[in-house]
């Protein structure tokens, strides 16, 4: 069995690799599950490589080394006590990295697990340092990594005047790109001029059973705090939606997003009625209802009814799996057998005052509405985001590097 090799596994064992950040200052932005084959955290492993000088490090949201648990948490710079390095946090007083934080590196190494769904702030991360790089005159580099969510397509493209920290540009919920190959479209459709490398992975075959994105021999960390293992990673870009909902999306049980839930909700006729909408949008998972109460967040210390999505085991399904319109149909569901159920939360979400949240996590209120027009069927869904999805098809195509 050939194993795969991340991008930061391939620059830290081939000098030549490395060879152009001889006698560079570099500096590093990664989280808690940038780490090597061998489990050390990237910012250890790159301070002891001989020939360059690690200058500094950045940390996205929850931080370089994980240390918040909820979003809107914000993360101080810092001097790392190992290495003596500063730690900049991009998810502090800045959500772009300032000019003095620029100043501190020649090239800048990206090494973050991302899950593959544009809501995932770090691909954001990843375009505004894109752009401040450009601006300065500095080089990154992106160290790539699997998307645990492979090649699949789904949901509406972003529309504009809906950009947000949960939404960098005109991309679907499911984007279905690494990181590396993401960085590639933005420098391409934002204009970017900057010089911009990707260190490829070795072995990564995202159609491959039985990981389809993610190799069952790599283990799994958590790039935050509320990913916790591989069918979170794969049910995100569906269950996402529920921090724009009054219902629990399980934060505070120990499977954070991969089911959703309330104390006055009756999950059986739930299900019942998603499959009687549509079927076929249920495909390559098993649904399960199941009682959870959260330790904290929404419905704390509530028992709570609720269903259980399970892309994984011989019920899984890679192309038939669509997380997206099964949460999508849940809530048209909900909202059938309860008319006037108070579905979609009002309080400002990543810092988007005066929007719900439910459309900025969309990146425009289409669900929502379709979700609350009565008459609307899944077919109208369908034909509004199909053409949305064989759009991105065609447009990441050439961006594709394995």
């Amino acid at each position: 069995m050939s194993f795969m090799k991340t991008g930061i596994d391939r620059l830290l064992t081939d000098p030549e690799l490395r060879a152009p950040l001889e006698g560079k200052r570099v500096a590093l932005l990664a989280h808690p599950a940038s780490v090597t084959e061998d489990l050390t955290h990237s910012l250890d492993a790159l301070a002891k490589c001989s020939g360059m000088k690690l200058s500094a490090a950045f940390g996205p949201q929850h931080g370089l080394r994980g240390d918040k648990q909820d979003n809107m948490m914000e993360s101080p710079d810092y001097t790392d006590p190992i290495h003596g390095v500063p730690v900049f946090s991009l998810y502090g007083e800045v959500r772009r990295p300032t000019g003095q934080s620029m100043g501190t590196f020649d090239v800048l190494l990206v090494d973050m697990q991302d899950l593959g769904c544009r809501i995932y702030t770090f691909i954001t991360t990843l375009l505004y340092v894109l752009e401040a790089a450009a601006a300065h005159g500095k080089a990154v580099w992106v160290l790539d990594r699997p998307n645990p969510a492979g090649r699949p397509v789904e949901g509406l493209t972003l529309r504009p005047g809906w950009e947000s920290f949960v939404g960098a540009g005109p991309i679907p919920m499911r984007h279905g790109l690494t990181l590396g190959e993401l960085g590639s479209w933005f420098v391409e459709t934002f204009k970017l001029d900057l010089d911009y490398r990707v260190i490829e992975m070795e072995g990564w075959y995202p159609d491959a059973a039985p990981g389809y994105g993610w190799p069952p021999e790599r283990i799994w960390i958590n790039p935050s705090p509320n990913a916790p293992n591989v069918s979170m990673a794969r049910s995100y870009a569906g269950t996402v939606m529920l921090e724009g909902t009054t219902l629990s999306e399980g934060r505070g049980t120990t499977r954070p997003l991969e089911l959703f839930g309330a104390p006055d909700i009756d999950a059986k006729a739930i299900m019942a009625e998603m499959h009687r909408l549509s079927r076929e949008w249920l495909g390559g998972c098993l649904l399960r209802d199941c009682w959870f109460e959260p330790t904290f967040h929404k419905h704390v210390g509530k028992l709570c009814n609720g269903v259980h999505i399970h892309p994984e085991g011989p019920g899984y399904h890679h192309g038939a799996f669509k997380p997206w319109r099964i949460q999508s149909l849940a809530f048209k569901a909900i909202r059938r057998l309860y008319p006037d159920y108070a579905l979609w939360r009002d309080f400002p979400y990543e810092y988007e005052f005066g929007k719900l949240a439910i459309d900025v996590i969309n990146g425009s209120p289409l669900l929502r509405e379709w979700v609350d027009d009565s008459e609307a069927s899944p077919q109208d869904f369908d034909a509004l985001t199909l053409k949305d999805e064989q759009a991105w098809e065609a447009e990441r195509q050439p961006y594709l590097r394995y």
